[in-house]
């Protein structure tokens, strides 16, 4: 059995934000919009109480590693393209 199992750790920036309310507001679309479109496991793991931060964790898994390492960077230059109310500050994928 072949099994890939990639993991991309997104650390976000979030501009202009005031309260963590705001904070999972801007943050909630863009976690379900994640697992919607690329079928993956996200959630917040880090900077919890950090207004103007977020640490968001996305697990894929698939038969393939070079399917699952290309999805993951596919994602990683979704958000910063496509979603600008974030800027994305840095990432890192890690096959496990």
């Amino acid at each position: 059995m072949s099994m890939s199992i990639g993991l991309l750790v997104l650390v976000l920036q979030i501009p202009g934000c005031a309260s963590l309310k705001e904070k999972r507001g801007r943050l909630k679309p863009l976690l379900a919009r994640l697992h919607k479109t690329f079928n993956l496991s996200v959630a917040e793991v880090d900077d919890l109480d950090i207004w103007g931060r977020a640490v968001v964790a996305c697990v894929l898994v698939s038969n393939e590693a070079t399917h699952t390492r290309r999805v993951l960077q596919k994602v990683a230059g979704w958000v910063e393209k496509e979603w600008l109310d974030l800027e994305l500050e840095d990432y890192q994928i890690e096959m496990l």
